[in-house]
């Protein structure tokens, strides 16, 4: 069926998978657990005041290989799921490449990201758990916009904390967000004690995701009678897990075609939707069954975690109120640029993919943002889909591979992650079309201001 495989192919409804893939169970080396600021091993009463109980099992379970997605959730996913595996077929004429191209959009959804898998979830926890309100972090507005709809759908109060650099990129976003009956505060605010302490210091800040965190999950400690939870969009063991449904909707694609990936490629900044998407490609690796298959994080090489981080034990937020989690890291008090590369723009990496990266089953490369564009832009004109700045790092990649592959003629199946649209991002799109847009890349100096913010645990590191 390979030769004529679908431009783009969808699974019946009743191929939804029904259960998440926690990879973490057939890893041979878990990812370092979840410690406290003395070192000491988190506990579910250590997080149970931060998140949901459900949530908390699923963060701290390594074992359990198989999770029931409950009907409520999997209601909602019908609604947009399946996605559809499609074949980049004008991008391998256009670069005269043997390669094969697959791409897995999910972008098809109001939210116009993959990040509605985890907020339906995390949504319908908190309301299954009878709390009145929610809270998050959003970077360029993706997470936020999904969890407003998920939250508007289970009757839930949301408060979200944008970004600042992308609150005032995408108006648009916040707007989506407020229309799904969301409040939405630039971060850094004056509306929370740490804050206004980050104003304080830093007058002229353009936020980061690790200070939005720290405001959301302060504000979600101060909802009367304990009835409000923080929620996290990425990073996490639970958002890894939910994330899981696109990479067993590709697994099962790929076998209808006949096909399986030589290569697996996804964009990096928290690293849920790449854990989620090579979750069972990465079993098979790992398992010994397709041994040689590679897996490729893309990030920005404005925040280079995996590439030039330390992996370290650090904090998950800026404000030092989170747990610490093992992960590549450039330290809690990293601030990166106010670039275009939206929502990857965070200090740390998910332990699930910092480990994979750590003991060799990963690969990591670090882009600039003008090259990411230009591959934005010829990905637009050829597949007619404007690709959100976060998946153009994966199009980036899966360019280099393909015409690698057009030079040494080998017939590579290539797999990459299309994880949103970009139709918000219209301000980074005119910046580069004008040839304004500029690259950042952090000195071995600026690196070393925000590792010297990395704790130290006696014992531990």
């Amino acid at each position: 069926m390979t030769e004529q495989a679908p431009h783009r192919l969808y699974l019946r409804e009743d191929q939804i998978p029904t259960q998440w893939y926690n990879l973490r169970a057939d890893m041979p080396e878990k990812p370092e657990p979840i410690r406290l600021p003395n070192g000491q091993v988190a506990a579910p009463e250590d997080l149970a005041p931060v998140f949901c109980d459900e949530l908390v099992r699923q963060e701290l379970d390594d074992d359990t290989a198989y999770v029931d997605i409950p009907e409520p959730v999997l209601e909602m996913y019908r609604i947009y799921r399946p996605s559809p595996l499609c074949r980049a077929y004008n991008l391998e004429k256009a670069l005269g490449t043997p390669a094969k191209i697959y791409y897995k959009f999910e972008g098809n959804n109001t939210s116009g990201s993959h990040k509605l898998n985890s907020a339906i979830a995390q949504a319908y926890y908190a309301k299954a758990q009878d709390l009145d309100g929610i809270t998050t972090e959003t970077g360029a507005g993706q997470w936020g916009t999904a969890l407003a709809e998920a939250s508007a759908h289970f009757g839930l109060n949301l408060d979200v904390f944008m970004v600042k650099c992308s609150y005032e990129q995408k108006p648009f976003r916040r707007n989506i967000m407020e229309t799904f009956d969301a409040h939405v505060t630039p971060s850094p605010s004056d509306t929370t004690e740490i804050g206004r302490k980050m104003l304080a210091e830093h007058p002229d800040s353009s936020g980061s995701l690790g200070t939005a965190i720290s405001e959301a999950v302060e504000r979600a400690l101060n909802i009367p009678g304990n009835k409000g939870r923080y929620t996290l969009g990425s990073v996490l063991n639970q958002v890894v897990l939910h994330q899981s449904v696109i990479g067993l909707e590709s697994y099962a694609a790929f076998e209808e075609l006949g096909e399986y990936p030589d290569v697996v490629i996804g964009c990096a900044g928290g690293g849920s939707n790449l854990g989620g998407l090579i979750a069972p490609f990465m079993r098979d690796k790992i398992k010994g069954v397709r041994p040689d298959t590679r897996f490729v994080a893309v990030e920005p090489a404005s925040c280079p975690s995996l590439t030039r981080g330390r992996y370290a034990y650090d904090f998950a937020d800026t404000g030092r109120t989170c747990p610490l989690a093992k992960m590549y890291t450039l330290g809690n008090g990293f601030l990166p640029s106010p670039d275009h590369a939206g929502g990857l723009r965070y200090h740390g990496m998910s332990p699930i993919v910092s480990k994979l990266k750590h003991d060799g089953y990963l690969d990591a490369v670090a882009v600039k943002q003008t090259d990411v564009f230009a591959a934005a832009v010829e990905f637009a004109r050829l597949e007619t889909i404007l690709p959100a700045p976060e998946s153009a790092h994966a199009i980036f990649q899966a360019v280099e591979e393909a015409k690698r592959c057009a030079e040494t003629g080998e017939e590579k199946t290539i797999l990459f992650g299309l994880t949103g649209t970009g139709y918000f991002d219209m301000k980074a799109y005119d910046a580069y079309n004008r040839g304004e847009m500029s690259d950042h890349v952090p000195t071995d100096e600026e690196l070393e201001a925000g590792f010297a913010s990395i704790p130290h645990i006696e014992g531990v590191q």
